[in-house]
């Protein structure tokens, strides 16, 4: 990973939202630096067979994520699924020589856009139209943010590990 220029802590003494935000941002920020400077054939390549676990995997499957926390769950705007079925929920990992960075990336950045337009409109204790699919009830834009946190934590992680097996190259 050549730089962390494009990378941003959040705020130390900020108020709820803009810390909660703040987190946010730093983990979008921190996947997209994990798959800074590789090839499309890199980006391709799964963690350790069998699994498809890839970088470019994990930025379609986060734009999924950030599609349908803040689309399909905060505004209940009915958008579907980019990279997948309704009946298939691994479909972003599984990709095909024809699958671009240049797409999975724009297709991550404008759903990043989205979500924070959409989030704008919301206060943090203010209920989502869209409901559970296991309880049927309403999440607060504070819990979609702390769980958002959470998926990008876990799947840094595993960027950080995918980034290695590739060229050797750590990073916090």
């Amino acid at each position: 990973m050549t730089t962390q220029r494009q990378r941003t802590g959040p705020a130390q003494n900020a108020d709820e939202r803009a810390m909660l935000e703040g987190w946010l941002d730093h983990h979008r920020q921190t996947l997209a630096w994990k798959c800074e400077g590789l090839t499309d054939a890199q980006l391709r390549t799964a963690s350790v067979p069998p699994s498809e676990l890839s970088l470019m995997g994990l930025v379609r499957h986060m734009a999924e994520v950030e599609r349908g926390w803040f689309r399909t769950v905060l505004v209940g705007d009915g958008a579907g699924p980019l990279h997948r079925g309704d009946e298939e929920r691994d479909g972003a990992f599984r990709l095909t020589e024809q699958d671009t960075w240049a797409e999975a990336f724009a297709a991550w950045q404008a759903e990043i856009e989205v979500a924070r337009r959409y989030a704008a409109g919301f206060a943090l204790a203010e209920l989502s139209h869209g409901r559970s699919r296991f309880t049927d009830e309403p999440f607060s834009l504070r819990w979609i943010y702390t769980h958002m946190i959470e998926e990008y934590a876990r799947h840094n992680g595993h960027a950080d590990l995918i980034r290695e097996r590739i060229d050797g190259v750590t990073g916090e």
